[in-house]
């Protein structure tokens, strides 16, 4: 009996929730950092761990995603990215029970891994669901329901997991073992309830995808598959090359800063306000850069995108130092502006870094993916200096990031004259398509 595949349009309409979804538990890492800092009395730099952990997981599995994409399909790698994900959630029921940070660790390691799996089959899938020559809107589409869920994601959060009563080191110091133990169950047991509902969701998302018959597309992933360049073939290009390190350094200044904005609005000298009220500012971060990618799209058909990219890195690097040297509101609003020329960045620098890469393309493109560990390990460090420094100097940390962006939109992402480049083809649909 022959399966009744479902069409393009409801294949996108499923799978376009997706980009929803892991950008609503990515940008849920914000709101998890404070309430784990201060169940655990973390350091910054121990904090940080969570981001280390989830984001370095895109360097270790997007070579495995992509292996095994390649044996079972794009609707195959879906099914078992999701359950994966879902698995993932689950397993902060016993790190809450347990009240243990490295397995909360251990859980954001196997979410991460899922979203991982998500990342590397969603993108091409949905660009290649239906005529080629509208990839880029289907796209931009699914990109902008991630935004959704990046500014979705810290208010509700915030107001499910960080509106009980945090009590300080010292309070804590305080308390006898048992009503210690009592509090940590407490605030452990917050955590649970959402990634619930996200294993829920991700698990009937799951069923969705195998119940809609969703096309498998596994001859697209084989084509993909037949390329024999080397990595290092195309890192012989320096326009690639110095994309690789753009894309970490970005990548970790938007990290950074939505992980460290709900400690340093609470300041006293910044915005004294609370952790659940600090979490609306980082609805408003991501919900900034959901408006940027529009304002964007209409930019970059008159503009250079290199020239672009410069422009809005340049505003970025200001407002980070207005945040370095100022206080009370001018501080607040100056961070959470800077989501909004983030905006671009991504989709920017993946333009210019697979810019007539012909036939080496699809590895340039997983080099730049690759490079999202910058998400990992900037983070730590800027955890690292706020121990040294405070949290307020460490910004310090984006703002260089943010000056290699410069340079990167202005000069280094030229491709040099004499270099035997292999096809030139117009890769802007692309690149856009695989907005961050």
């Amino acid at each position: 009996m022959n399966e009744r595949i479902a069409s393009p349009r409801t294949a996108l309409i499923v799978a376009t929730t997706l980009f929803f979804m892991w950008g609503f538990i990515t940008v849920l890492n914000d709101v998890l950092i404070p309430h784990l800092k201060s169940l655990f009395t973390l350091n910054y730099a121990q904090a940080m761990l969570v981001q280390f952990i989830f984001f370095g997981a895109y360097f270790v599995m997007s070579l495995p995603a992509g292996k095994l994409i390649a044996r079972v399909g794009y609707r195959g790698g879906i099914m078992f990215g999701l359950g994966l994900t879902g698995v993932g959630a689950l397993l902060f029921i016993p790190a809450a029970q347990w009240i243990s940070y490295p397995v909360f660790l251990a859980a954001f390691f196997v979410l991460a891994s899922g979203i991982t799996l998500l990342q590397v089959a969603a993108n091409p899938y949905v660009c290649l669901l239906g005529e080629p020559r509208l990839a880029s809107s289907r796209l931009n589409l699914a990109q902008a329901l991630n935004s959704l869920g990046t500014t979705i994601a810290p208010a509700l959060g915030g107001a499910l997991i960080l509106s009980g009563a945090v009590l300080g080191a010292t309070e804590l110091a305080r308390l006898d073992p048992a009503a210690l133990l009592a509090y940590r169950s407490e605030q452990a047991a917050a955590v649970t309830g959402p990634y619930v509902g996200i294993a829920a969701t991700l698990f009937v998302l799951a069923f969705l995808v195998w119940a809609f018959r969703l096309p498998n597309l596994t001859e697209a992933t084989e084509r993909a598959d037949a390329a024999h360049h080397r990595f290092a073939d195309v890192l012989g290009f320096r326009h690639v090359r110095l994309g690789v390190i753009a894309i970490f350094l970005y990548v970790g200044a938007e990290v950074s800063i939505g992980s460290f904005l709900i400690n340093y609005l609470s300041m006293p000298s910044i915005g004294d306000i609370s952790e659940s009220a600090a979490a609306r500012y980082v609805s408003l971060y991501w919900g900034g850069a959901m408006i940027g990618r529009f304002v964007g799209f209409v930019l970059l058909r008159q503009l250079d995108p290199g020239r672009l990219l410069g422009v809005f890195a340049t505003i970025a690097a200001v407002l980070v130092a207005i945040t370095i040297i100022s206080e009370g509101r001018i501080a607040v609003w100056s961070i959470v502006a800077i989501g909004l020329f983030n905006s671009i960045m991504f989709p920017n620098i993946f333009t210019l870094g697979i810019a007539r890469m012909g036939a080496m393309t699809d590895k340039a493109s997983s080099l730049l993916i690759m490079a999202i560990v910058g998400g990992a390990i900037v983070p730590l460090l800027q955890g690292m200096l706020a121990d040294r420094i405070g949290v307020q100097f460490a910004f310090v940390l984006p703002l260089l990031c943010y000056l290699y962006i410069i340079y990167y939109g202005l000069r280094g992402s030229r491709i040099d004259s004499d270099a035997q480049v292999p096809g030139d083809v117009d890769t802007n649909r692309a690149a856009r398509a695989a907005g961050h």
